[in-house]
């Protein structure tokens, strides 16, 4: 079976656009299955910039369909199935809206504090939407949402999930090593813990801020001892109003 999207079948009125080349400016006609096109004026080779690569992060055929893309393009695999993770990780929690709110809070202060690292961005962000993935198992095993309990059931869901969306074995293994002790610093970490592991004491702090504050001058204190990046302490201590 043909990809529906790549179907000619299936086409409308805008399966053929022009675009300008980067290169000269002269129009080059692209139909919406072709990735490059090479411009008969200055001979000029481009990717399609109205193609969209977004199943290339899941479908099992996208080696098939996208090989042939520029490096660039491909290396934007990793960066698209976050997204997908995203989505999962919502339908996973379904209506418990407090834990899909405190998982986007995560990545996006992950987010932040890794532009200013040399960190896997794709890992740090698919972590950050999973850390807390085992809760539901723990509250349904234990009694409780402890740490231990979090980090013990949530690898396995982590990989399911990452399996699902064929994430590849190095990606899957790191995530789910992190999701496994995200809140239990090891002596020797990498970077992309480190971030995550600040992201998350970013948003509990400031959680914890809103229900039950503590004393600016203590809370610097663990911002100071406890995190594990210097731009997480900078970023911590903005959101938290110390600066």
């Amino acid at each position: 079976m043909k990809c529906p999207g790549q179907d000619s079948r299936y086409w409308k009125i805008d399966a053929i656009s022009e675009v300008p080349c980067p290169k000269c400016g002269k129009s080059v006609e692209f139909f919406k299955d072709e990735n490059t096109r090479k411009c008969d004026h200055c001979g000029h080779r481009f990717v399609n910039p109205n193609m969209d690569f977004g199943c290339a992060a899941y479908c099992k055929y996208a080696e098939q369909c996208v090989g042939g893309l520029p490096e660039d393009i491909l290396a934007k695999r990793s960066d698209l199935l976050k997204d997908r993770v995203a989505i999962e990780m919502k339908r996973y929690f379904k209506r418990d809206f407090k834990r899909i709110a405190h998982a986007m809070r995560v990545a996006r202060h992950a987010e932040a504090i890794g532009k200013q690292e040399d960190c896997d961005m794709a890992v740090v962000l698919i972590a950050a939407y999973l850390h807390d993935i085992g809760i539901h198992e723990a509250e349904k095993k234990y009694q409780s949402t402890a740490p231990k309990y979090q980090e013990k059931e949530g690898p396995a869901i982590a990989e399911t999930i990452l399996s699902q969306l064929r994430a590849n074995d190095a990606l899957k293994q790191e995530v789910c090593d992190i999701v496994g002790h995200h809140h239990h610093p090891r002596p020797q970490e990498t970077t992309n813990f480190k971030v995550l592991y600040d992201a998350d004491r970013i948003t509990n702090l400031a959680e914890m801020q809103k229900e039950k504050p503590i004393e600016k001058s203590k809370l610097l204190r663990v911002i100071e001892k406890s995190f594990l990046t210097e731009n997480g302490k900078a970023i911590a201590k903005n959101i938290l109003c110390l600066v």
